[in-house]
């Protein structure tokens, strides 16, 4: 009798003893990933986005600069088409710039502490940090990592999985699913430097205002790519902005279509959607019209990254555009994260 306690007690401390190493090895390997993430000087990374959420799939080419403490350069540029978008926080405020709109707004805001993303690294190693029921598993060459996301998209989009690379301790992809597990969007990281710092002048948003100076190093990808049939494209960009539109609706099951307005203005339709209800809200969208020359306009609120685009937010406004077609929504009844779900679920569709 005597024999078998002792043998239930061993059996009892080695299981104690194994969790207690499986735990430890996570936190370990936790403690490493965050560091080598989080405390690196600066780094530059490409990666590519795709986004299942919204319709038809899109594909994106993602190019970050990182420099410690607060600078940052975000370019995102659609696969097969000449239109990026940047996102630049340097020592003079945040700025979302479309240099092929010549539009620049400038923001005064904290970004990226409320509104990151998830191909800025720090923000996951933040978000592997404060998730208090973080779970690891291990694979033969990858660490999985099943997290909750912290962003603007975090009710819609809650959970994450992230895979580390055991040999570099760097994330290879992160996928980002709705409540019931599906994919929405996937980054697959292609490059990663670490230790990589950029002087303050390449931050500097002046290099973007002037499309003749953007050569060489202060050309942006999307500008390298297209440069040789620039002209031609924006020939083309001339018409396309003033071109009819398709009207766009939220997909949302508690949206309640009351009212649907045509406005023409100078040769221009807008289009204006009203929602009644506890979540009231109105929509506007008319094309996009292209500035002559780009100077920095002043915009309330914060950037927001909807995935295909750079858009700002307010407690009671969002706008953003997408496809030649610029988006207004205002409410006082939807929070933040309401009006970011009907941003991301504009459709062209009938509500018919």
């Amino acid at each position: 009798m005597g024999n078998r306690i002792v043998k239930w007690l061993v059996l009892f401390c080695t299981i104690l003893l194994l969790s207690a190493c499986g735990t430890a090895s996570q936190e370990k390997v936790l403690k490493k990933v965050n560091g080598k993430w989080g405390e690196t000087n600066g780094y530059e990374l490409n990666a590519t986005m795709e986004i299942k959420s919204g319709g038809e799939p899109r594909n994106y080419n993602v190019t970050v600069w990182h420099t410690k403490p607060d600078f940052y350069r975000v370019e995102v540029m659609e696969s097969g088409k000449d239109v990026s978008q940047m996102i630049v926080r340097n020592a003079d405020g945040v700025f979302v710039v479309t240099p092929t709109l010549n539009k620049m707004y400038k923001f005064q805001s904290d970004w990226p502490k409320k509104n990151s993303q998830a191909y800025l690294i720090g923000a996951l190693a933040e978000d592997l940090a404060e998730d208090k029921n973080l779970v690891m598993k291990e694979e033969e060459k990858a660490y999985i990592f099943e997290a909750a996301t912290r962003n603007s998209y975090k009710n819609s989009m809650p959970h994450q999985v992230i895979t580390v690379d055991k040999k570099t301790l760097l994330p290879t992809s992160v996928v980002i699913m709705n409540d019931v597990k599906e994919e929405q969007i996937r980054i697959t990281f292609k490059k990663i430097k670490l230790g990589v710092q950029h002087a303050a002048k390449e931050y500097a948003v002046e290099q973007f205002t002037d499309k003749d100076n953007t050569k060489g190093e202060q050309a942006t990808p999307a500008e390298k790519d297209g440069k040789e049939d620039k002209e031609d494209k924006e020939a083309v960009g001339a018409d396309v902005e003033y071109q009819e539109f398709q009207t766009s609706y939220p997909v949302l099951n508690w949206a309640q279509l009351a009212n649907e307005k045509v406005v023409q203005e100078s040769g221009m339709e807008r289009v204006i959607l009203t929602f009644e209800g506890e979540k009231a809200f109105t929509v506007m969208q008319q094309p996009v019209t292209k500035e002559n020359s780009m100077l920095p306009v002043s915009s309330p609120g914060d950037p927001v990254d909807l995935g295909f685009t750079i858009g700002a937010i307010t407690d009671t406004s969002i706008s953003w555009e997408k496809d030649g077609v610029e988006f207004f929504v205002a409410s006082s009844k939807l929070t933040r994260e309401e009006m970011i779900e009907v941003a991301t679920s504009m459709t062209i569709s009938s509500m018919k």
